[in-house]
């Protein structure tokens, strides 16, 4: 199946299971994100983004640029956001992540970002809000060509039999864009303010670095996707 074929079909897919649930949606400050609550206020009733703060060293100019564009946007039937608290500092310890050394750079490999846990602990953390808020689901912004364990399909079902095991009620894990590449994502946000996401390890002030791991993905999604890419790096106005 080609690749437009395979974005065309899983659009229509979602898009098409519509439901009165509610979701609680994991989002960072990248454009997965925005594009990711856009796909899911057409298919749910309610719903409920949450940005968990660890202690990485990205999430104040992370965090800033997702309220700057919830604040632009308006994306009916999604609630105020929820910002929470999961420290990670203590299972990571001398971590790039935390410290900023030795931050995977333009030519490292999708590998050397892998952050031990991540999805599992998020998850984990938001699972515990569902009961609360009635929602039967969980939706992160996993994209296709994701390396890592808790980046699969198996993963988030496991994941969700053990968290309604453990909450007594049914809860569902998601991945709406999991057969997507990054640029598809984002020509299905055309309409969105993408340069007014986040998404860098090693941000200087309010602005991509334009020299981790994340800014050469994010440059290259843009040149695939043929939108022009607003973006201010550090060092190139």
């Amino acid at each position: 199946m080609s690749g437009l074929i395979m974005f065309i079909f899983t659009i229509t897919y979602y898009m098409g299971m519509t439901t009165k649930g509610s979701v609680v949606a994991l989002v960072s400050g990248g454009p997965d994100s925005a594009v990711l609550l856009q796909s899911l206020a057409g298919r749910f009733s309610r719903v409920f983004p949450v940005y968990i703060r660890a202690g990485l060293r990205w999430e104040r100019a992370e965090l800033k640029a997702l309220k700057g564009l919830l604040s632009a946007v308006h994306f009916p039937r999604v609630a105020p956001l929820r910002v929470m608290f999961l420290p990670a500092r203590d299972v990571y310890g001398a971590h790039w992540s935390i410290t900023g050394r030795r931050t995977p750079g333009i030519r490292s490999a999708d590998r050397s970002v892998y952050l031990p846990g991540r999805n599992l602990l998020l998850i984990a953390k938001a699972a515990v809000l569902c009961p609360g808020l009635k929602a039967g689901s969980i939706a992160i912004g996993t994209l296709r060509g994701n390396p890592f364990g808790d980046g699969t399909r198996c993963f988030r079902y496991d994941m969700g039999k053990a968290v309604s095991r453990a909450l007594e009620t049914r809860i569902r894990v998601i991945a709406p864009f999991a057969r997507l590449r990054k640029e598809e994502v984002l020509r299905s946000g055309r309409g969105l303010p993408l340069h007014r996401t986040f998404s860098c390890l090693s941000p200087s002030g309010r602005l991509h670095c334009g020299k981790c791991n994340k800014c050469a993905e994010r440059r290259a999604a843009f040149r695939a996707a043929g939108i022009p890419d607003q973006t201010r790096y550090a060092g190139h106005g």
